[in-house]
């Protein structure tokens, strides 16, 4: 007789509904956008909100390692929405997440999936950034612990038959107290590192039909990338790749140079701003399911 996985293991999974993400952790650069190990620390500075990013033995989480993070909001926030109650805990099947980021189930997607729960336990992250209207100094982990549940089949072969993984605090707060949520399209998964960032800031900052403008060089910082001469030139040419090739979900963008003159009369300075759009089909599939303070619990 074989095991269901639901005969050993309490499940929060399948996910039925929509990847959900958190507007806080889209806004900010938490994540390193190469899948190469990084080693030196990230800080990211703007008016009143600094952030410190600092590697455990196996480099700065990536983005791609956000996935997970991605999918256990998810399964939250649908548990939210059926008005049952979140665990800060959650137990679920790695065919399940691999299903949804759209992964193919093998052995090399197994190692890879350990790989990012070491990562995400071992970062650091510092930051005077709050949520649920709480604030703390010193360091947090995006995840207090994980746990590879196995079983064995008849054969005595291995198993791996669930994933229990502990957020932490920090945004257990933000998805279940600020429930500034938003639903991702799912060619996300599809998008590489640069891509996915462009889209989250879109998706958060062009509501209700508006569209948004940020200069290239607060744009980088955003993103994540460099924002040296050679940084800022590679992520222009990147965002000119992108704008003709159209490749964001719902949403587009404009590169916008303007010449200014100079203070001092010498030559007109280049500004380079870009604005985001979102296509109207967008505007009517997706919209925010919660704003801060609305129905907190």
């Amino acid at each position: 007789m074989s095991l269901n996985q639901g005969d050993l293991f309490k499940l929060d999974s399948p996910l039925f509904g929509d990847v959900q993400g958190e507007q806080t952790v889209a806004e900010f650069p938490f994540f390193a956008l190469a899948k190469k190990k990084q080693m030196k620390p990230m800080i990211f500075e703007s008016d009143d909100v600094r952030i410190q990013i600092n590697p455990g033995s196996d480099g700065i989480a990536t983005i791609y390692d956000k996935e997970i993070l991605l999918y256990i909001a998810s399964l939250m926030v649908e548990r939210m929405e059926r008005g049952e109650k979140v665990e800060q805990c959650l137990t679920f099947t790695a065919n399940d997440l691999f299903r949804v980021t759209d992964t193919n189930a093998s052995a090399r997607s197994y190692s890879s999936l350990r790989a990012s729960l070491q990562r995400l336990q071992g970062t650091q992250i510092i930051t005077n950034v709050e949520t649920g209207g709480e604030g703390h100094e010193g360091a947090f982990s995006w995840v207090l612990k994980y746990e590879i549940k196995h079983t064995r089949d008849r054969n005595g072969e291995r198993r791996v038959k669930a994933i229990e993984v502990m957020v932490c605090d920090w945004l257990y707060r933000a998805i279940l107290t600020d429930r500034r949520i938003a639903a991702y399209h799912l060619d996300f998964f599809k998008l590489g590192p640069i891509e996915r960032r462009l889209y989250e800031l879109a998706m958060f900052n062009c509501q209700d039909g508006n569209g948004y403008i940020i200069g290239i060089e607060a744009l980088a910082a955003r993103v994540g990338c460099s924002t040296d001469g050679r940084g800022l030139e590679y992520f222009k040419k990147e965002l000119r790749r992108i704008s003709d090739s159209d490749t964001l979900p719902e949403y587009f963008l404009e590169i916008i140079e303007e010449k200014l003159p100079s203070p001092k009369g010498g030559r007109p300075r280049l500004e380079t701003s870009i604005r985001f759009d979102a296509r109207p089909d967008a505007a009517r599939r997706r919209k925010l399911i919660h704003k801060r303070g609305d129905d907190a619990a």
